[in-house]
């Protein structure tokens, strides 16, 4: 069990999940500034997801990108249900963490990301990726994508964790 588990709000979210995962990183961001920091695009993380368009179309998914124009603090909410780019706000707790959705005909994805002050004066940043397969073609679209989700978010934490 991971940190992100064991946050009582966070909890529900694993439950009957088909695929968990976390990975941590540290820097002296604000989580805001994390948040931020992964958010940003550069030049072959939209080459991605412009492939990704075109790979996902027999799918049935979203053609809307989690990653268009520059993510600002007052875009950031920590309010259920409020919107965060392509994404849902799930729950979230300011300086603490934040949860969010996105829902596709073929699974529900979900991103946690949480900051821990550390003795240092940085912080710890745990990054959550939980998701739950709504039909046969989940398994089969994230088996897809899951070599490229860890190059994409481990490059979005890098830039995060000092932004």
């Amino acid at each position: 069990m991971g940190y992100l588990e064991k946050i009582p709000e966070l909890a529900p979210l694993y439950e009957g999940a088909d695929y968990v995962e976390e990975k941590t990183i540290e820097g002296t961001a604000s989580l805001e500034g994390f948040i931020i920091g992964m958010m940003r695009k550069p030049s072959w993380l939209r080459l991605l997801y412009t492939l990704r368009k075109v790979l996902v179309r027999p799918f049935g998914i979203r053609q809307e990108s989690s990653l268009e124009g520059e993510l600002r603090p007052e875009d950031i909410s920590y309010v259920a249900d409020d919107r965060c780019r392509a994404f849902t706000v799930t729950c979230g707790r300011e300086d603490d963490y934040l949860a969010l959705h996105i829902d596709d005909p073929h699974l529900k994805g979900q991103v946690i990301m949480a900051a821990v002050p550390l003795a240092t004066g940085g912080k710890r940043f745990h990054v959550g990726t939980v998701v739950h397969f709504n039909n046969r073609f989940g398994p089969i679209y994230f088996r897809l994508i899951l070599p490229f989700h860890h190059l994409v978010v481990g490059a979005m934490m890098r830039r995060g964790a000092n932004a």
